[in-house]
């Protein structure tokens, strides 16, 4: 019983700052007040490795942006299918768009990172705007972003994707892990705040002040880290730098993955990390996870425990239909399907910590170190 009442107080915890979040999170389609003060350069920098299937959405709606002043440049990450040929048509036509072909990866070097560095130091912008090939946005994204920074004078800036989800698999588990964020962090304190712990970012929309970005260190100084954007908005807090996390939904789509592999593959890439790689961080979090998300349902049937159990499956079913309808996340796998979203998201979680330990984790071919 008292293991019930520690997922209850957890679970109410998570419930008022979903609240919080449905309320008052920033949302990068809702302007702030203010018009566009200026049109400075932003560079657009996209990594791609094997991205044929992706690539060509994201560059048509790049052009289809409203904000001019931008270069985009789509660094070739020795991709072994047609990604090169795809960005080829796109820039024999419309001189704003460049292909960068890869470099080697150089050893102590995830290849996200190393692609990132190698196109900050072609960029030519006032702003580095980092985003990924399987992205495709509306086009108000870029002007309505550096809106954002002008108002707050921020320093960096990083937005959570609508995600679009097709399979079953991509439905549980892709959303997962924004219900954690937007249940675990109110996004004004990434603003307002100079705690690290409350800092977050998502490398899929992640603008730096060009600066800004020098003066951290570029993709160098997190040349390692399998989940760089968390690890940059830690730094940036810690350098005493203003960032802000908001919702991109409406403006930042996303389709990370197509199958029920990839979505294995990926999250087992990036979960443990995104604790910093802290164990007893994370087996605390996954075990928070079970007691309030999975073990009600088994608990349930038991007389005693009914009451307890259906608290706190109705509370996680009142944080998945707010966050739902804030954020456009799926509504009937999220709402009335959790308990197992949370189930394959722990086994995900377990294996991404076996996985970093065992140096056995795989992305695109290529172990992730």
């Amino acid at each position: 019983m008292i293991i019930l009442y520690i997922a209850l107080g957890y679970s109410m915890v998570l419930l008022t700052v979903t609240v919080v979040n449905a309320l008052t999170a920033p949302v990068l389609k809702n302007r702030p007040g203010i018009s566009l003060a200026k049109s400075p350069r932003v560079s657009v920098l996209i990594p791609a490795r094997n991205e044929e299937r992706n690539i060509t959405r994201c560059l048509d709606s790049l052009q289809k942006q409203t904000y001019k002043n931008i270069e985009i440049l789509v660094l070739d990450d020795e991709s072994t299918d047609n990604t090169p040929q795809r960005v080829k048509e796109y820039s024999s036509k419309n001189p704003a768009i460049r292909l960068v072909p890869g470099k080697p990866l150089p050893a102590n070097w995830t290849g996200k990172n190393w692609a990132c560095q190698q196109l900050s130091e072609l960029a030519t912008g006032e702003f580095f705007l980092f985003t990924d090939a399987d992205n495709f946005y509306h086009p108000e994204a870029i002007e309505n972003s550096i809106i954002w920074m002008q108002k707050y004078q921020l320093d960096l800036l990083s937005a959570f994707p609508q995600q679009i989800t097709g399979t079953l698999m991509e439905r549980l588990v892709v959303p997962t892990f924004d219900y954690i964020l937007y249940s675990m962090l109110p996004l004004w304190l990434t603003l307002k705040t100079s705690f690290p712990s409350l800092a977050a970012a998502n490398g899929q929309w992640l603008i730096f002040k060009t600066q800004t970005y020098k003066a951290l260190g570029g993709h160098a100084a997190v040349k390692n880290e399998i989940v760089e954007d968390v690890e940059f908005s830690r730094l940036a807090k810690l350098k005493g730098f203003k960032i802000l996390t908001a919702s991109g939904r409406d403006l930042i789509f996303a389709r990370m993955y197509h199958n029920a592999q990839q979505v294995w593959q990926g999250f087992s890439k990036n979960a443990f990390g995104l604790t910093g790689h802290h164990t007893p961080t994370f087996l605390i979090l996954l075990t928070l996870m079970f007691l309030s998300q999975v073990l009600p349902l088994m608990t349930l049937w038991f007389s005693g425990l009914a009451f307890i159990s259906a608290l706190i499956l109705a509370t996680h079913m009142l944080i998945r239909l707010l966050m739902a309808l804030k954020f456009k996340l799926p509504l009937w796998s999220g709402v009335f399907m959790f308990p197992a979203s949370a189930f394959i998201t722990i086994l995900i979680g377990i294996n991404s910590w076996k996985g970093y330990h065992s140096k056995s984790i795989q992305w695109k071919g290529r172990v992730v170190a």
